[in-house]
């Protein structure tokens, strides 16, 4: 089971800050997502929503807008960590370029957030990778996933460097443009893999999956028990807002850390056969 740290640590730490990844990476997680914002002058952050509202605040006030309508400055100038407690208001919107230089030894798993809105935002990333020693890494050991809703995003990423194992996050709703088996096979022309809802997850869904050479990694579990049924249907990775938890759960014999993950590239190769270097 691979464990994702769901905007790291959040249920304890505030999502998308050095707080949460730094205790994500202390649990032992096995990757640290991050969800991407562009600024007004084109730097990549990490944020969820695209206006600031929800999370962010200057001097007791919530900031306020769209990311994209701003510059980075500016949004240094709001903290994202009193929303949830007072002991985290030190915590700043980081950008990705700062959190691939705080982790050099983690593994990352990135999402391209409403990209449409965003023109450069995957020209930019693949740059970012390629800068921090990251684009041969994630190719041969899957040390970087990067996933969206945005199938134009990922197909335009894919285009860009075939290496790169990508998945597609899916609503369930997509089954009324075809059929389960048809649509995971259209998606593994360009992925490594598919995001559902927990809730979605059955297993004609995981089966259609495997079939087509697809590992699933549903979002967001914290219960145990859909940790437990979803772990029955053979899935293979988890998001969670609580990794400690959800690590808990693994044999103390299963494979853990980069062994892991190599075991999961391993699986696909072996699927795909050992000549699909690339998609």
């Amino acid at each position: 089971m691979i464990v994702i740290a769901h905007r790291g640590a959040s249920g304890y730490a505030p999502e998308h800050t050095f707080a949460s990844w730094d205790l994500a990476a202390k649990m032992g997680a096995d990757y640290l997502e991050q969800d991407l914002q562009m600024t007004k002058d084109g730097v990549l952050v990490v944020l969820h929503d695209e206006t600031l509202e929800r999370t962010a605040r200057r001097n007791g006030v919530a900031c306020e807008g769209r990311v994209i309508d701003h510059t980075l400055a500016e949004l240094k100038a709001c903290e994202v960590g009193s929303w949830m407690a007072p002991e985290f208001a030190d915590q700043r919107i980081a950008t990705l370029d700062e959190v691939l230089k705080r982790y050099p030894d983690a593994n990352f798993y990135i999402e391209t957030k409403k990209p449409e809105e965003a023109p450069g935002m995957e020209e930019k990333l693949l740059a970012l990778l390629e800068e921090h020693g990251l684009t041969g890494p994630a190719g041969d050991e899957w040390r970087v996933l990067i996933q969206s809703f945005s199938e134009a995003s990922l197909r335009k990423i894919h285009a860009a460097d075939p290496s790169l194992p990508l998945i597609q996050l899916v609503h369930r709703k997509w089954e009324t443009s075809g059929t389960i088996r048809s649509r995971t096979a259209s998606i593994a022309e360009y992925a490594v893999g598919i995001g559902p809802h927990f809730s979605d997850v059955d297993a004609a869904l995981v089966e259609a999956a495997h079939a087509n050479c697809l590992a699933i990694h549903p979002y967001t579990v914290d219960d145990p028990a859909e940790v437990k049924r979803l772990t029955d249907l053979g899935v293979d990775g988890m998001f969670t807002n609580l990794p400690d938890r959800l690590l808990a759960t693994r044999p103390a014999t299963e494979a853990r850390g980069r062994d892991r993950l190599r075991a999961a590239v391993d699986a696909y190769r072996s699927c795909r056969g050992e000549a699909a270097q690339e998609i």
